[in-house]
C-alpha cells in the first residue's frame, strides 16, 4: 500500500507540473510545450492507473484531483503571479480536509 500511495503522491506531482506548464503552450500551438504538457498527462494517468489496482478508485481519484487542484492553485500564486485572496485560501483548506477526511473515511 505504501508504494501505491508513492505512486499516487508522483501522480499528482507530475500531474501539478504539467498544468503549470500549460500557458506555456500557447493554446496548444506550440509544438514543444505542447508534447511536454500532454506527456505529463499521460504519465500521470498511467500512474493513476496502476494505483488503482491497489487502492479504491473512488478514493484515489479524490485525492489526485483535491491535492492537483490544491497544489495547482498554489504553483499559480507563488510562480506565475496568480492572486491568492482569503476566500481562495480559506477553499483551498477545504478541499485538503476533504481529501483527509475521505482518506480517514477510506481507512476504516
Amino acid at each position: 500500500m505504501a508504494g501505491a500511495v508513492a505512486l499516487l503522491l508522483l501522480a499528482i506531482v507530475v500531474e501539478v507540473f504539467a498544468t503549470a506548464l500549460l500557458p506555456r503552450t500557447d493554446g496548444f500551438t506550440d509544438p514543444l510545450w505542447s508534447v511536454v504538457v500532454v506527456a505529463g498527462y499521460v504519465v500521470s494517468i498511467g500512474l493513476l492507473a496502476v494505483v488503482v489496482r491497489t487502492l479504491p478508485v473512488s478514493t484515489t481519484y479524490a485525492v489526485w484531483a483535491g491535492l492537483g487542484t490544491a497544489l495547482v492553485a498554489v504553483v499559480g500564486y507563488l510562480f506565475l503571479g496568480e492572486q491568492m485572496g482569503w476566500l481562495k485560501g480559506v477553499s483551498l483548506g477545504l478541499i485538503v480536509l476533504g481529501v483527509v477526511g475521505l482518506n480517514l473515511a477510506g481507512a476504516h
